[in-house]
């Protein structure tokens, strides 16, 4: 762990013995939320809110570790974090600074929270009596892979890949802050740099069309779904027979029909013993909808995906 990562570690293991929650919500709301006037600072507007603050209501420790892990900015006179914290339960996660514009953002939302429940429901009915191989696809801050490796339980190897270095950095922070310190990350296109296989493979890959293409928003091709249909193709092929994928993703309704797993019925077909499709949510991002990669949808729906591979 490098020295801006022990920093992070440091500010997370603080906020965790202040008793520190938060919840994310979308930009959107974050955006309103901002407009009010600030009702003083305290750890939820630093670190949950992200609002610049004076240096002398700055707590002095963490403002330390926050310039230590080069994490402060100043904006006005004031200061504000790089980075935020959100939990889910009773862990914790690091992850990038509002906005996330910049390309190689690491980004945690509402998504991320229906990630997790999507795996804490798919993953209720697995017992192993050996040690599981877990790996998470485009971790991100590594919530869906730390979460789920907390389901399965202390023998589980958990493996966090990602192509974005500062994702896999956030996934080092935040593996240690949950009690996973023998987590590995690896820089990954996809399956591309990994070796072996799994007994479960658990992603929550980008989905839409991004004129910036910021990695953790853009999910390739014409409708955003590219990303999301190699992801599936390459975790079916590694994963071991009777191995489990749990997918989280969304998809364009366009004249009712779901181009996404309208595209996934020959792999499937090929690999799946059991499928369970739904959507979870059947409205988000409607704002997308005015942009003409969109013109034609309905809808964009979230949706979940768990696939047990035949034996």
């Amino acid at each position: 762990m490098d020295g801006t990562c022990r920093a992070l570690s440091a500010v997370g293991r603080i906020l965790q013995s202040r008793g520190y929650r938060f919840t994310v919500v979308s930009p959107a709301t974050h955006r309103r939320v901002l407009c009010r006037p600030a009702l003083g600072t305290s750890l939820e507007s630093v670190f949950g809110w992200n609002r610049p603050s004076d240096r002398d209501a700055f707590d002095a420790t963490l403002f330390g570790l926050l310039e230590e892990a080069d994490a402060l900015e100043e904006e006005f006179g004031q200061y504000k974090s790089k980075v935020r914290f959100a939990t889910i339960d009773d862990l914790l996660f690091v992850h990038s600074g509002f906005p996330t514009t910049e390309q190689d953002s690491v980004f945690f939302g509402p998504d991320t929270y229906r990630f997790v429940r999507l795996l804490r429901a798919s993953l209720a009915d697995l017992e192993s009596r050996k040690p599981l191989r877990l790996i998470d696809i485009g971790a991100g801050s590594g919530a869906g892979g730390i979460f789920a490796a907390r389901l399965l339980g202390g023998r589980t190897e958990l493996l966090l890949t990602d192509i974005n270095r500062k994702a896999l950095a956030f996934s080092v922070v935040n593996a240690t802050l949950n009690n996973l310190p023998a987590a590995k990350t690896i820089l990954s296109d996809v399956l591309g740099g990994i070796e072996g296989g799994a007994d479960v493979i658990v992603a929550n890959p980008p989905y839409l069309v991004d004129d910036d293409r910021r990695l953790y928003r853009h999910g390739g091709g014409e409708l955003g779904i590219a990303l999301a249909q190699r992801i599936v193709e390459e975790s079916m092929a590694k994963l071991a027979p009777g191995g489990r994928l749990i997918f989280y993703s969304g998809t364009p309704i366009i004249e009712g029909t779901d181009l996404f797993l309208k595209s996934l019925q020959p792999i499937l077909k090929l690999y799946a013993s059991h499928v369970v499709y739904e959507e979870i949510d059947p409205d988000v991002f409607g704002e997308e909808l005015d942009r003409p990669a969109y013109a034609h949808a309905d809808r964009i729906a979230a949706v979940g995906l768990t696939v047990i591979k035949r034996g």
